[in-house]
């Protein structure tokens, strides 16, 4: 009993010598100071524009998390959300205790990201807010809500699919296909609630800007929505196992398809001679 409730909390993993916990929870921060650095970064501007351009910010939201996934993805998972990473907690992809810690860190990550932008800002701009998640007046928090669970719902969604380890086919093109996602989502309805997807990304804007207006909107929208994903998928959309018997199956039956594709030619041949 004991050692499944450790296996289950993932306490052997955290001081099992073997894997490095540290290592992990660094490219976790890195990945979230990254997003909110470079991506917060494309909601500024200093050059007198007084509407940011959407699809710059879809844009860049999406190939930083691309960038971010292909560079730390054999690391920590890159989850690089919170959202992401309670999906693989409820479906025991994730231990308990790692989980957690990967959301301390990638929270800290953010605030990091979001400070060193602030640094980088000359200060007349810091009053647009330095790329803080604000519902678009007249959104109601409750439709706020719905939209991120809707923009965690999809992320989460293409999270499970390209990481199925029944589906090696998805795998090269994972990175991009989370990319896109993103960016999707950000196209769709950044004008609404300024698409966080992602409660760490808008922790560490609302600290820096000290704004905190329906902040809950964005930690407990995307979360649900990453949680409804991740039970679907595992539940019901997980790729079958592609086990030896199942590859003998299919060897068998392109087997069998080429034998059937031989024997037709050879009956449409003998046909043509007579």
């Amino acid at each position: 009993m004991a050692g499944k409730l450790r296996e289950t909390l993932g306490i052997n993993e955290i001081t099992s010598k073997k894997t490095s916990i540290w290592k992990t929870l660094i490219a976790e921060f890195v990945g979230n100071l990254l997003l909110n650095f470079f991506g917060c970064a494309s909601c500024v501007s200093v050059i007198g524009i007084p509407i940011p351009d959407l699809v710059l910010i879809a844009l860049t939201f999406g190939f930083t998390i691309f960038i971010v996934v292909q560079a730390l993805g054999h690391v920590s998972g890159a989850h690089i959300n919170p959202a992401i990473t309670v999906g693989m907690m409820v479906t025991q992809n994730t231990s308990i205790i790692k989980g957690i810690l990967y959301i301390i860190v990638q929270c800290l990550g953010a605030l990091a990201g979001s400070g060193i932008l602030r640094a980088a800002t000359p200060e007349k701009f810091h009053a647009a807010g330095l790329g803080v998640t604000k519902l678009t007046d007249p959104v109601t928090p409750a439709q706020g809500l719905l939209i991120e669970f809707m923009l965690g719902f999809v992320l989460v969604l293409v999270v499970f699919g390209v990481c199925d380890p029944n589906r090696h086919e998805a795998k090269p093109a994972g990175a991009l296909a989370i990319g896109i996602a993103v960016a999707v989502g950000h196209l769709a309805t950044v004008d609404y609630t300024g698409s966080s997807m992602n409660p760490a990304r808008s922790f560490g804007s609302a600290v820096v800007a000290n704004i905190w207006d329906d902040h809950w909107v964005y930690w407990i929208g995307p979360i649900l929505g990453g949680i409804a994903a991740g039970l679907l998928y595992k539940y019901v959309f997980t790729a079958p196992s592609t086990g030896p018997l199942k590859i003998i199956e299919r060897y068998t039956a392109v087997v069998t398809d080429e034998k059937e594709l031989k024997r037709l030619d050879g009956s449409k041949h003998d046909i043509n001679l007579s």
